[in-house]
């Protein structure tokens, strides 16, 4: 399938392509050997990642002392 380039650097996704990342508005873009590599991206509220954060380091089982440890080791 082929994509043209717009005199404005925007290129448009092929219909068939774009139907396969239904939801999806943000890709992120780089190039790799010389090819132009998209990756499909969530964007989430700030909120929601520090809670998704939270939990994470809930599971951890880390707690107050150990982020104080952290903060001393890497001063």
């Amino acid at each position: 399938m082929l994509a043209k380039k717009t005199s404005k650097n925007q290129l448009t996704l092929p219909k068939k392509i774009a139907d396969g990342f239904n939801g999806v508005d943000y890709f992120d873009v780089s190039v790799k050997d010389n090819s132009i590599v998209l990756k499909p991206v969530k964007i989430e509220p700030a909120r929601k990642g520090l809670e998704s954060m939270r939990d994470k380091i809930k599971s951890l089982g880390l707690d107050d002392t150990d982020i104080k440890k952290a903060i001393r080791w890497a001063r």
